[in-house]
C-alpha cells in the first residue's frame, strides 16, 4: 500500500489561526460564529502533529480578516495560538495572540450569584491572573475562572 500525504490547500486570501490547542478548533469556530449554514469556506484541521505542542488544531478562514474583539476571545481558549493574514497566498502579517490585563463584557463570571449575572446594569469584568495557562478572576466577586473557559463565553 502506497502512503499518501493529505493536504490542505493555501488560501488566497483570509485568517490562519495556527497552534491552537488540541480540541479547542471547534469552540473557535464559535466564538468567530461559524457554522455549517454560514456560507464561509472553511478548513479545519485537529490534532495535527506539532514539535511545539505535540499535537494542535488550525483553522483557515478564507475572506476573512478577524476583529480585535475575535482575537481576544480566541486567546482565552487557545493562549499559545498565531494569527497569519493571507493576502494573494502570502502571508503578510502574523502575529501571537496576547491577552490584556482586563477583560470588559466578553466572558461572564461562574458565580451565578455575583453582581455581575444578575439584572444590574453593569458588564461583567475579569482580570487577567495569567495568560498561559489562562486564570481569570472575576472583579466583582473575585471567583476564579480556570477550565471551561469557552463555555463561559459571552
Amino acid at each position: 500500500m502506497v502512503e499518501r500525504e493529505l493536504k490542505v490547500r493555501p488560501i488566497r486570501s483570509g485568517t490562519v489561526i495556527d497552534h491552537i490547542q488540541a480540541g479547542q478548533a471547534l469552540n473557535v469556530l464559535k466564538i468567530l460564529g461559524i457554522s455549517g449554514t454560514t456560507g464561509a469556506t472553511v478548513s479545519v484541521l485537529m490534532n495535527v502533529s506539532s514539535r511545539k505542542l505535540g499535537k494542535k488544531d488550525i483553522v483557515k478562514v478564507e475572506d476573512r480578516e478577524l476583529r480585535e474583539d475575535e482575537v481576544n476571545k480566541i486567546a482565552l481558549i487557545a493562549p499559545g495560538a498565531t494569527i497569519n493574514i493571507v493576502r494573494d497566498y502570502a502571508v503578510v502579517e502574523k502575529y501571537a495572540v496576547d491577552l490584556p490585563d482586563v477583560i470588559v463584557g466578553v466572558v461572564r463570571c461562574q458565580n451565578p450569584s455575583c453582581i455581575s449575572n444578575t439584572n444590574e446594569p453593569i458588564k461583567p469584568k475579569m482580570l487577567v491572573k495569567g495568560k498561559n495557562p489562562v486564570v481569570l478572576r472575576c472583579f466583582y466577586c473575585d471567583q476564579p475562572l480556570t477550565e471551561r473557559i469557552a463555555e463561559y463565553l459571552l
